[in-house]
């Protein structure tokens, strides 16, 4: 179950209300969130798009938020934080992927640009789709047949 958070705006009016009675930094693994007192209520801060508790890397980031939201007094429980361990994916390989996956898209649109030259062309010859489907037919019948004549042979 997700506890119920503050989003920033709410923490700023009731900052500017002197509604905030205090901020209460607490370790984790990989950061710091923020619960926020006021009232009878107390609720961590939550991030802007995901809606889930806010977790700053840094202490630093967090210090210059709350002092920019008008907090500059907090007290910081530090019991169960752990700095992140885990690197951060190899930006190298991923970089190359992204590389890999635009000279791709290059390609496939040079090959459809070359295409639609080619058809609407002068020398580009046009059938219809019965002609191009006994074609097929035709062209199917003759490798079932070599196919079949190279497994008797054998």
């Amino acid at each position: 179950m997700t506890a119920e958070t503050i989003d920033h705006s709410t923490l700023s009016r009731l900052v500017e209300a002197g509604a905030v009675e205090a901020a209460h930094v607490v370790g984790k693994t990989g950061g710091w969130s923020v619960v926020i007192r006021y009232g009878k209520a107390e609720r961590p801060l939550a991030a802007q798009r995901s809606r889930q508790v806010r977790v700053f890397k840094r202490m630093e980031t967090l210090v210059s938020y709350l002092k920019d939201v008008g907090i500059s007094q907090f007290d910081v429980d530090a019991a169960d934080y752990v700095s992140e361990t885990a690197p951060r994916p190899d930006r190298a390989a991923a970089l190359r992927r992204t590389h890999e996956a635009a000279e791709y898209d290059k390609w496939f649109r040079e090959q459809v640009e070359e295409a639609i030259q080619e058809a609407d062309g002068p020398n580009a010859v046009w059938i219809s789709a019965q002609d191009a489907e006994e074609r097929m037919d035709k062209l199917r019948a003759e490798l079932l047949a070599q196919l079949e004549s190279g497994e008797k042979a054998s």
